[in-house]
């Protein structure tokens, strides 16, 4: 069982509240297990990070990036929280705001492709 930790409780709440319209799009299709009946839940801790996506059951993050991780020390940053959670034993799938936008369909096959692979 999981000790009560209130200050990252309410960074997700925060997190939650304030989400991307990429991240928002995104949500309306995995919510409420919509997606091959796997439950996802959204801006999640795993270590010291928050995930935007989150299935436990597969052990999969999926991470929406949006132009703010172009620069060096955002690709630097983005590596980082990476290795991070992938040592916490997670797989970890990203996508680009302009594929939500432009192409649902193909993120949501691309994601039930990459959680199928778990089993």
């Amino acid at each position: 069982m999981r000790g009560s930790q209130p200050w990252r409780t309410n960074r997700s709440r925060t997190l939650r509240s304030q989400p991307i319209s990429a991240e928002a799009k995104l949500w309306s299709k995995l919510r409420d297990r919509r997606l091959g009946g796997f439950k996802f839940v959204r801006q999640a801790p795993v270590g010291p990070y928050f995930a935007d996506f989150l299935c436990r059951e597969r052990k999969v993050v999926v991470e929406v990036d949006g132009g703010t991780h172009s620069t060096t020390p955002e690709v630097a940053r983005d590596e980082s929280r990476c290795t991070g959670i992938a040592a916490a034993g997670y797989r970890i799938l990203r996508v680009h705001n302009r594929d939500v936008f432009d192409n649902i369909d193909h993120v949501l096959d691309a994601l039930l492709a990459f959680v199928g692979e778990g089993e």
